[in-house]
């Protein structure tokens, strides 16, 4: 039996100019936010900053402000990956919290 053989294929691809690359868009960051409950106490609130965040009891009352008067309050911001963390950890203490990129 005789042996076939295949000859390789080159493909031609078109010169690329930097003109017509993609650029890369920066890493936009990610955000925790903590919205607004009618059932969590506000002392609850400032304890979880401290206790999850490690943050100052000045700045957990800070952001407990922002949830109650605004509605919500950013309280982390950094890669998906630790945002996703954030907000699961935020249910696990029973708050309501989403992620989102930060604009």
């Amino acid at each position: 039996m005789g042996r076939v053989s295949v000859a390789p294929v080159e493909i031609e691809r078109p010169e690329s100019s930097e003109a017509s690359s993609p650029v890369p868009e920066p890493d936009v960051p990610w955000v925790t936010l903590v919205h607004n409950d009618p059932v969590n106490l506000m002392s609850y609130m400032t304890y979880v900053f401290q206790t999850y965040f490690g943050y100052p009891k000045d700045k957990a009352r800070k952001l407990m402000l922002d949830v109650h008067h605004k509605g919500r309050a950013v309280v982390s911001q950094g890669t998906r990956e630790e945002m996703e963390r954030d907000v699961q950890a935020m249910h696990g203490f029973g708050l309501w919290a989403t992620l989102q990129q930060d604009r």
